[in-house]
């Protein structure tokens, strides 16, 4: 079911939670509302779901008209955070609760909950207490008791936020494996750069309110239209004054033809990934390389290098806002 919210408001206050926001969302899509921590992604999800007003604008669920509907005649499954779950009741019925007080038959709550127990791999959890399964179980418990009225829209509040980054990643994994199999329109919220971009098939970046950008986890990334987007979809340093990604420039430890020259002044090892900073004469530079070629190269705190951008790199004038100028050129077209 297609979503689409048109020029919505919302002011908490003086706060300006949304201002001007038009956002379109494909049926049967897995879309991302990413931005820094009171930005406006979760209030815009909540206004989607009926759990906030609008002061202004218009949402719209599969072409009708859903801005002064409540919540529980939008067709919408909500998963919170911190999954919300029944503590007195098994597994079981925490997923049926919803089918129950929808008063459904009783073989058909069971064969529903068992469908969706097995969905999310806990067939064999039915009888415990939510306390008793791990935080990704609960999530995943959550996630089954949002898709047993079967809504028409799926919206997800940072649902992985409380848990480890391992259970997060492998939750993520198996959210997109799941929406592949059930198809319902998924919203989720996140802050997280890498699930956005590794889960969602558009996102769109919320900033101070208003929507930055929309797009694909490729075009997002690649062709940016904000300095704000480039900083905020992955790591950023500057070359001559320009914005690039860290492992989009070549350092050699030789000199090069129009390289920037500068001197190693920090070597920083995480996991694989060793990054650089190299200072020249105006500018601190973090270049971004393998473990392999860190050590190929011998660099050390003193190194002597040049800086160049790498064949088909993306770079950005900060600032740049007229059109074509605001985004990314390829290095072998400067």
């Amino acid at each position: 079911m297609s979503i689409e919210i048109s020029n919505v408001g919302k002011r908490f206050g003086d706060f300006v939670a949304l201002d001007d926001v038009t956002v379109s969302i494909p049926a049967g899509s897995l879309t991302a509302l990413l931005g820094p921590s009171g930005g406006g992604k979760s209030t815009l999800l909540r206004i989607i779901a009926g759990l906030e007003h609008a002061d202004s604008g218009r949402v719209e669920i599969e072409g009708v008209d859903a801005t002064s509907l409540p919540p529980q005649k939008r067709d919408v499954g909500f998963v919170f955070q911190h999954y919300a779950a029944f503590k007195h009741l098994s597994v079981f019925r925490n997923v049926a609760f919803g089918l129950e007080i929808r008063k459904r038959p009783k073989d058909e709550i069971k064969a529903r909950v068992d469908e969706l127990l097995e969905l999310v791999h806990l067939d064999q959890f039915g009888d415990r207490l939510p306390a008793q399964l791990s935080g990704g179980q609960r999530q995943r418990m959550a996630l089954a008791r949002a898709l047993a009225v079967e809504p028409k829209v799926l919206l997800l509040d940072e649902p992985f936020g409380a848990l480890d980054a391992k259970v997060r990643k492998e939750l993520r994994d198996w959210l997109r494996r799941l929406h592949d199999e059930v198809h319902v329109t998924t919203v989720f919220v996140t802050h997280d750069q890498e699930e956005a971009l590794e889960v969602a098939d558009e996102i769109v970046v919320i900033n101070e309110g208003r929507v930055e950008q929309i797009g694909t986890p490729d075009a997002l990334y690649d062709e940016p239209e904000s300095d704000f987007v480039m900083s905020f979809l992955g790591p950023v340093t500057t070359l001559r004054g320009q914005l690039i990604r860290p492992h989009d420039i070549e350092l050699r430890t030789t000199e090069a033809p129009a390289a920037r020259a500068g001197t190693v002044s920090r070597l920083v090892r995480v996991g694989f990934e060793v990054r650089v900073d190299v200072v020249s004469a105006d500018e601190v530079t973090t270049v971004s390389l393998t473990r392999a070629e860190a050590r190929s190269l011998g660099l050390e705190e003193g190194t002597a290098v040049w800086l160049e951008v790498a064949p088909g790199a993306q770079v950005r004038t900060p600032g740049a806002t007229a059109p074509g100028s605001g985004t990314p050129t390829t290095a072998g077209s400067r």
